[in-house]
């Protein structure tokens, strides 16, 4: 598995069509061969700053099926016109063993 995660700076006071656009933007990603799962979470101290976590099954995923698809097209008009400046977008594999989650009880 794969984490794909994207900083991403919104232009100022436009966070709320940025969130509804994402709203439809996500059942594009969702829908792309390898895609696991994502979030999408929002800064409390930088209202306009966003973290995007999403979880491939291998980077070939992310960075041919859905760079290089029709699908990306169209998430590219709904979201990049948001940004600014444009994300750096980095990829990140769990260290063998230094992993560890808090059981609900």
């Amino acid at each position: 598995m794969i984490l794909e995660v994207a900083s991403l700076q919104v232009r100022p006071g436009q966070e709320s069509q940025f969130e509804a656009a994402f709203l439809q933007a996500q059942k594009i990603i969702s829908g792309m061969p390898g895609f696991v799962s994502h979030q999408l979470q929002r800064c409390l101290e930088r209202p306009d700053q966003y973290l995007l976590l999403v979880v491939w099954q291998s980077l070939e995923d992310h960075e041919v099926g859905f760079r290089g698809s029709a699908e990306y097209q169209q998430w590219k008009r709904l979201l990049h016109h948001f940004y600014e400046p444009f994300p750096e977008v980095l990829h990140y594999r769990t260290v063998e063993g230094a992993c560890s989650a808090t059981q609900a009880t």
